[in-house]
């Protein structure tokens, strides 16, 4: 394959963001700004769509930034396009997370075969089959996390993946008792029609948000979590050197590496980030890890049962601007 004489267009690079818009992202609230230019997409961060309770540092917001733009990188290496990536190239503007030069590419870069995975990956927060995941796959993952400048360590012995599920129930327990965290988490309860957060049916809302803003349901929805850690064919966190900009970016792209290898292979995975969103729990979680570093995201990974329907989404043209 010879290059094209000429540069990477606007109109080519919507496609990439159409696809980068599936990513995952806290709560769906989707916070990303593209800027696509002739040969130059820049990926901003959308901090209206902050969630100051529940992530005041924009910690989980930048990983999802992250998540999104692996998933750009996907994307582009299956048009036959090539990314070289700048992470945070403009130190008098904290919201311009990235700049991606796109050109044509000879050949396919090696993340193309992962772009099959982008639409089908789903959060899954059912009950996981009673099924092992093969050591080999597990192994995938790890390298996948490692490529992109992070790590993953499964929790593997009984007394530690106990142990996490203790302070999954104990973070919900905290969150549900705050107040101020009801009320941003019933913020983003939407109908599907809306394109984001948390989809609630469209006659049942008034109702789910009145009693999320009113009770505290930690017992409850504790004691559900723990049992979703509990039977989890695989626990596993990712983690990095150190807890910066830079290196939640990593974790984001980390992130989306191994859930696109791991539904390569069949497996959905969710967040059980409870013991990682409440400061105070971040620390014991760590001390059940032998990797040094920082905890960023807390995973349970399994092979589905059902099929689910897609997360809604907003569309392309609403997270694109163009000079």
């Amino acid at each position: 394959m010879t290059h094209p004489p000429f540069p990477v267009s606007v109109e080519e690079l919507r496609p990439l963001v159409a696809h980068a818009v599936l990513a995952p992202s806290s709560h769906n609230t989707q916070p990303w700004v593209w800027q696509l230019h002739e040969g130059m997409v820049k990926l901003f961060a959308d901090r209206t769509r902050a969630l100051p309770v529940n992530d005041p540092d924009d910690r989980e917001l930048t990983i999802s930034c992250g998540a999104a733009l692996f998933t750009l990188r996907v994307a582009a290496a299956a048009y036959s396009i090539d990314c070289t990536t700048t992470l945070l190239p403009d130190g008098h503007d904290a919201d311009h997370l990235a700049s991606v030069a796109v050109r044509h590419a000879a050949v396919l870069a090696p993340e193309a075969v992962l772009a099959a995975a982008i639409a089908p990956r789903r959060t899954y927060r059912k009950r996981f089959a009673a099924q092992a995941v093969p050591l080999e796959i597990v192994g995938a993952l790890a390298t996948a996390a490692q490529r992109e400048g992070a790590w993953l360590q499964v929790l593997a012995s009984d007394a530690a993946r106990a142990a996490a599920a203790a302070l999954v129930a104990e973070g919900d327990a905290l969150q549900w008792a705050d107040a101020r965290w009801r009320r941003e988490l019933a913020a983003w309860m939407h109908p599907r029609r809306r394109g984001d957060g948390l989809t609630v049916p469209a006659l049942a809302l008034p109702l789910a948000h009145a009693v999320v803003r009113t009770f505290d349901m930690g017992r409850g929805v504790g004691a559900k979590d723990q049992q979703l850690a509990d039977e989890s064919p695989l626990l596993a966190v990712i983690g990095t050197p150190a807890d910066h900009a830079r290196h939640w970016l990593a974790a984001g792209q980390a992130l989306q590496r191994v859930l696109l290898v791991a539904c390569r292979h069949g497996l959905q995975a969710s967040y059980l980030n409870q013991p990682i969103q409440v400061a105070a729990l971040r620390p014991r979680l760590q001390q059940l890890l032998e990797h040094p570093g920082h905890a960023q995201l807390l995973l349970r990974i399994g092979y589905p049962t059902d099929a689910l329907p897609p997360t809604p989404r907003r569309a392309p043209a609403d997270v694109i601007e163009t000079p």
